[in-house]
Formats: structure tokens, C-alpha cells, sequence
């Protein structure tokens, strides 16, 4: 849910709103990050007005609070999945708002591995059949088929398991498609919370490779 901040000397003109735990509640720049990653400020339940001026209200598919992050997958369409990224910057805890567009251009030089998948003879990855523009794999040793998946653009399945990618563990590492080795596979929930899509940063600051994050309690 999104709502304009009432505060006229506020830097941040939104408010943001997620249903985690009691509720949480950030100030920041922007109603989406489209363009770029958008700051925000944690700040106390008591915060949001009870006469809100309500902005937007989606539904959500998914919130689910991975580590020093929370994965959103909205019940929409387009600008669908984001991700709130508790972090430090130069010894401050900071909070980050991005998309994977806006994660992608903080890392436009992201290598694809191409090594066949250890102890497995044959790898297929399952893509979304309403993804209009996915990877094509096509230096992979893998094998790509078309799917409606419940959640996500990809999947794997393994002998004859759908379910999706675990990336390693690295919280240094891109956690993309195109830069990590996804280990095991674990299958689709039947039901809500849905996995978020793995290749978005737990730790990282926008911009940052080596960023190690802190959540608030």
C-alpha cells in the first residue's frame, strides 16, 4: 500500500506500507523502483495516518522476509516483484527499494557460466510460458522448455520434480541466473507463501557487490 506522507518537511513524499508481522512502514522517494534503486526510512507503525491518503493498494502473492530482506511478488502483471533490502552504507544502516530492472543495471557486466550442472546428466529448465523475453540458455549444456509456473520465470525440474532453484550461498555473489550455480532444487509450495525469485541480492547494496546486511528486529 502506498500513501502520501502528511509530513510537509519530509524528504521522502511516500509512505509504504507492507503486511509483515504487526505491519511495517517506510518513507520513500517513489511509489516503484523504476528507474533506480529508492531510499528508504524505517520508521514506527504509529507513522501511518489513520485518514491515509491511499495512493495505491495491490494485492500481494507473496512478502516473506528472507535474512536482510523482504521479497514482494505483487498480484499484478507488469512491475510485479521488488525487494526491500535492509543494509549499511559507510557504517549506517540503510534500507534499499529495487526491482530486478533496477538491479540489473547496478551489474550490466554479469558473465553466464558454462559448466554442465555437477552429478547431473541432464538439466532442464522449466521458463515460464508468459515470460515474453526469457533467457535462451543457449551456451548452457541444459535443455529449455515452456510451462505456466505458479510463481517466478524459471524452474528446474529433476527427475521429474518441478521446483525452483537454490542459488549458493554466497552473500557476495550476483544470485542471478546468469552468475550463480543453482545446487538443488526444492518443489512448489501448493499453497501461498509462494519462493520469490532467487536472483534478487539478500545482502547487497544497489551498486554494491560486498555489502552485508542488518535487518531491523
Amino acid at each position: 500500500m502506498i500513501a502520501a506522507d502528511p509530513d510537509p518537511d519530509s524528504t521522502l513524499p511516500y509512505l509504504l506500507r507492507l503486511p509483515l508481522g504487526g505491519g511495517m512502514v517506510f518513507r520513500t522517494s517513489g511509489t516503484w523502483p523504476r528507474t533506480k534503486a529508492l531510499y528508504c526510512h524505517f520508521v514506527p507503525l504509529t507513522d501511518w495516518p489513520q485518514d491515509a491518503e491511499v495512493l495505491e493498494r495491490v494485492e500481494l502473492r507473496s512478502c516473506v522476509r528472507r535474512g536482510a530482506a523482504i521479497d514482494l511478488i505483487l498480484d499484478r502483471g507488469r512491475e510485479n516483484r521488488s525487494q526491500i533490502v535492509f543494509t549499511t552504507a559507510r557504517g549506517c544502516d540503510v534500507v534499499f527499494w529495487q526491482s530486478p530492472r533496477t538491479r540489473k543495471q547496478s551489474r550490466p557486466h554479469v558473465r553466464t557460466p558454462t559448466a554442465r550442472a555437477a552429478g547431473i546428466n541432464g538439466l532442464e529448465i522449466v521458463v515460464d510460458s508468459h515470460e515474453q523475453y526469457p533467457y535462451r540458455f543457449t551456451h548452457q549444456q541444459v535443455t529449455t522448455v515452456k510451462q505456466a509456473l505458479p510463481c517466478g520465470d524459471y524452474g528446474l525440474r529433476i527427475d521429474g520434480t518441478l521446483g525452483w532453484p537454490r542459488w549458493n550461498g554466497n552473500p557476495s555473489s550476483t544470485s542471478s541466473p546468469a552468475s550463480s550455480t543453482a545446487h538443488c532444487a526444492t518443489p512448489w509450495p501448493n499453497s501461498p507463501p509462494y519462493p520469490a525469485p532467487p536472483w534478487w541480492s539478500r545482502t547487497a547494496t544497489p551498486g554494491s557487490s560486498n555489502s552485508t546486511g542488518s535487518a531491523p528486529p
